[in-house]
C-alpha cells in the first residue's frame, strides 16, 4: 500500500501531559530521600555514644530515636515517589502495548 505524501504518523499518537512536573518530583523526592538519610545518620549517631550532631536537637536518647524514625520514614517515602516519577517519566511516551508481546529483554 503506497503512503499519500501529506501522511504524518506523529498525528496517531496522543500528545502526552508535559514531563517538566515528572521530572521536578523526582528531583524533590531525591531530596527528601538525602535529608532522610541524613537524618537518620545524625539520630544513629547520637545513639551509638558519638557527640550530638544537630546540636541539642538530638541530646536525649528519645529525640535521637525520633530522629531516626524520621529519617527513615522520610527517606522510604523519597524513594517510592522518585521510583514513581522515574516509572512516569519512562513509560510516557510508549505505546499502550500488552507485556508480553514486547520484545524480551535479556
Amino acid at each position: 500500500m503506497k503512503l499519500s505524501g501529506g501522511f504524518n504518523a506523529r498525528r496517531l499518537r496522543q500528545r502526552g501531559p508535559s514531563i517538566w512536573r515528572w521530572r521536578f518530583g523526582a528531583a524533590l523526592a531525591a531530596l527528601f530521600a538525602t535529608l532522610g538519610v541524613l537524618l537518620a545518620m545524625a539520630g544513629a549517631a547520637t545513639l551509638l555514644g558519638r557527640p550530638p550532631a544537630l546540636g541539642s536537637l538530638n541530646a536525649t536518647p528519645g529525640a535521637a530515636i525520633t530522629l531516626l524514625i524520621v529519617g527513615l520514614l522520610l527517606l522510604w517515602i523519597g524513594v517510592l515517589a522518585w521510583r514513581k516519577c522515574r516509572r512516569r517519566l519512562r513509560n510516557s511516551n510508549d505505546l499502550s502495548i500488552a507485556p508480553h508481546l514486547m520484545k524480551k529483554r535479556d
